[in-house]
């Protein structure tokens, strides 16, 4: 109930946050069947809001495997950082600032970047900028995953990408798409 509590402030106070509630348990597991955690030693999430898809993949995560999180709200910050996990780095910046900010041995390294910023609140050069930086810190067929409420992705990742696939995910408010790129080098 603290996560809804959280989201409903931040969805009121910060014009980034595009959900009124967290994601659904089944939206989660339906993205995280395009993830095989067995062979996954580096995740990246972009906006990790209240913790439930971090929470869900530190469960999933081998105990070496690593996970970057970046979230510009500062409610969903604090929440983030309060996760005693060695695993996890939360970044409070935004994803356009990712090559300088994850570790030089992670870019070009990461298996799965997943992502739930409101894409449909940028302009086209942005996403252009933030599906690029995303697609130079995925290894070769590593895959960039979000989950969105409508179709707008479609175009910018079939620049930034050449490839996507995707499919509807109705148990959830609001209902998302579940986009998923590979980066084919």
């Amino acid at each position: 109930m603290k996560g809804t509590i959280e989201f409903l402030k931040s969805f009121a106070t910060d014009k980034d946050v595009a959900s009124i509630t967290p994601s659904s348990k089944y939206c989660v597991r339906k993205l995280c069947e395009h993830i095989d955690f067995a062979t996954t030693d580096v995740l990246v999430e972009y906006g990790g809001g209240t913790g439930v898809f971090t929470k869900h993949f530190l469960k999933r995560m081998r105990p070496d495997a690593r996970l970057f999180v970046f979230e510009t709200n500062d409610n969903f910050y604090k929440l983030l950082s309060n996760i005693d996990d060695a695993r996890l780095t939360v970044f409070h910046q935004s994803v356009e600032d990712i090559l300088e900010l994850l570790p030089e041995d992670v870019t070009g390294n990461v298996d799965h970047v997943v992502s739930g910023i409101p894409f449909s609140f940028f302009d086209w050069d942005m996403k252009i900028n933030i599906l690029t930086k995303t697609k130079q810190v995925l290894r070769k067929e590593g895959s960039f995953l979000a989950y969105q409420t409508s179709g707008h992705l479609k175009e910018p990742l079939t620049e930034a990408f050449g490839n996507y696939t995707t499919e509807f995910c109705w148990k959830n408010i609001p209902p998302y798409f579940i986009y998923d790129a590979v980066n084919n080098g």
